[in-house]
């Protein structure tokens, strides 16, 4: 299974966008509080739509209670210090949970939380002119790295509320 956990999240719309691509990707969401928000506020829900109830998400007080509940499994952790590019490792065994963890959105994950962790550190390669990526679209890249070396298991690879060749046919199409 892919999960992913946002260690102290600030900012709701980003949680809610997550929450919408996790139930997309069937991928658990773990929140590590102190949240900046209440999961019942509208910014959330507005952003997750109405899929935030179809969401498998675990809320911990802190992040030993979220290590005690969870020992089985790899964890990678995205940060701006990371040495090694996302893509660099191997998340293709279905076998495996793994865990990607992600700071909040004002100061990352803590020194003392990654400096365990140094050989599983990743970076998302950019430009100098930016310090991050946005939250929700980090998550969205990360989690669809690890299905595409997966395959998509258990996903949907056509839409399923058109027929196949929606695009051919042109039935349906508003020109």
């Amino acid at each position: 299974m892919i999960n992913v956990v946002l260690f102290e999240p600030e900012i709701p719309q980003n949680c809610g966008n997550i929450m919408r691509t996790c139930v997309a990707t069937n991928t658990k969401l773990h929140l590590i509080k102190p949240l900046g928000f209440s999961l019942d506020e509208k910014y959330v829900r507005r952003s997750g739509v109405n899929y935030i109830d179809n969401c498998d998400y675990t809320v911990y007080e802190n992040i030993e209670e979220f290590f005690e509940k969870n020992v089985d499994g790899e964890f990678y952790f995205l940060t701006r210090y990371g040495h090694k590019p996302h893509t660099s490792f191997d998340y293709s065994d279905n076998t495996k949970n793994i865990y990607f963890f992600f700071g909040k959105e004002s100061t990352g994950i803590p020194r003392d939380i990654l400096k365990p962790h140094l050989d599983k550190c990743m970076r998302m390669p950019m430009t100098d002119k930016v310090r991050a990526l946005n939250l929700s679209n980090t998550v969205a890249i990360m989690i669809y790295e690890a299905l595409r070396q997966r395959d998509y298991p258990n996903l949907l690879k056509e839409e399923p509320h058109k027929s196949k060749d929606f695009i051919e046919d042109g039935i349906d199409n508003p020109q």
